[in-house]
């Protein structure tokens, strides 16, 4: 049975009055439609796109389609379609939009491949447990600047997290850019002031190195330890290597002869650490394990120390040395190299810095061999003048 079509002023009244089978056509706006087949009434756009007529689905009668609702849709559908648009097209790409959560899991899972290992892993984290929460439900392409503004400011009880967050977020919104899923130079990261986090400088003074050698002794003495772990603690104390470096090298990677450990992935790339006799005897006191290629051997079969943290902080704790982190044992290896007198350029030598500003922190316990120097020129010309011998 064919549908009965009335053409009337769509209202409430004349759609609470339809009858199955009835279609209602609006005299006032061309195209804009209601039609009852069983119980609820739904609303439509009929319009031509290229000479081929084409039916536009608004919804049901009810919440939230009304006939004042609907009649608004269908204008904006008109407004669409006589821009060239054709709003079924304009819809499918709205659903095929990733919200930031899914457009955060297939940066993981492409541009987080070349990724090292340890940044992934703090990526991954940033995502599941800050940037997620926050505004993973919103589109990508949604994101706008005060989201992000907002999002850094509720971290601001951790300045350097907030900025490194604001750093990798920024990552996501140019690589969205490059897939298609925002607009090209519409990161919102762009223009966000970071936090000013203080800079922490920790270093080991002569007598807190005497107390951190005596603890070390005497853990070793007991086996209180492991002495893989104390071992890891020697090497990073007397290399100025980073944390990973040494949990993660492997036998084969040690050049005894040239006195040399060769990375073949470190943070800077290819490198090269310089063993002095002192860490060439550490590495000499260690037992191979079969099976294990790892120098620094965890408790896990065939892998290396995972968690140096907790023997760590027994260690600084019986030292008197609570607040010196890990990190600081790398600081501290630089400046005794400072104050040896040791050149800048050296000591980014030593520590693998690929860009000078990176060792530029040292400058001023560089600058202290050089005032002693000055000062013992002075006393002898002084003393000259003197004439004293």
């Amino acid at each position: 049975m064919a549908d009965s079509i009335i053409r009337v002023r769509i209202t409430k009244v004349a759609v609470d009055r339809m009858e199955p089978g009835q279609v209602l056509r609006d005299v006032e706006l061309k195209g804009f439609g209601v039609r009852r087949q069983q119980d609820v009434p739904s609303y439509f756009l009929q319009r031509k796109i290229n000479g081929r007529l084409r039916w536009f689905t608004i919804g049901q009668h009810g919440s939230p389609w009304t006939p004042d609702t609907a009649r608004r849709e269908a204008m904006r559908l008109l407004v669409t379609i006589s821009e060239g648009v054709d709003p079924q097209q304009k819809r499918q790409q709205e659903r095929d939009k990733p919200t930031l959560q899914e457009s955060a899991g297939l940066f993981m899972a492409s541009h987080g491949l070349k990724l090292k290992p340890r940044t992934r892993e703090e990526y991954q984290r940033l995502f599941d447990l800050h940037i997620g929460p926050a505004l993973g439900r919103i589109l990508v392409a949604d994101i706008k600047k005060a989201d992000v503004a907002r999002f850094h400011a509720a971290m601001a009880a951790t300045p350097s997290g907030a900025n490194f967050a604001l750093a990798v977020l920024s990552k996501l919104m140019r690589w969205s850019e490059d897939m298609g899923y925002r607009p090209e130079h519409s990161n919102p990261c762009r223009g966000i002031t970071k936090f000013r986090a203080a800079k922490r400088e920790r270093f080991l003074n002569r007598e807190e190195f005497g107390r951190l050698g005596l603890v070390l002794q005497h853990a070793e003495q007991s086996q209180s330890i492991s002495l893989f772990a104390i071992a890891a603690i020697r090497l990073l104390i007397l290399t100025g290597a980073r944390l990973n470096e040494i949990l993660t090298l492997q036998c084969r990677h040690v050049d005894v002869e040239r006195r040399l450990l060769l990375l073949p992935d470190s943070k800077t790339g290819q490198k090269a650490i310089r063993l002095g006799d002192q860490a060439t005897q550490v590495l000499a006191g260690l037992p191979r394990i079969k099976g294990n290629p790892f120098v620094i051997v965890g408790s896990r079969e065939g892998g290396h120390l995972v968690n140096l943290q907790k023997p760590w902080r027994h260690i600084r704790s019986l030292a008197g040395l609570d607040d010196v982190r890990i990190h600081d044992l790398r600081h501290s290896f630089a400046s005794v190299a400072a104050a040896s007198g040791a050149s800048l350029p050296m000591i980014g030598a030593l520590l693998g810095h690929t860009q000078p500003q990176t060792t530029a922190r040292y400058a001023h316990l560089a600058s202290d061999p050089l005032q002693k120097l000055n000062d013992e020129v002075g006393a002898s010309i002084a003393a000259a003048m003197a004439g004293k011998s």
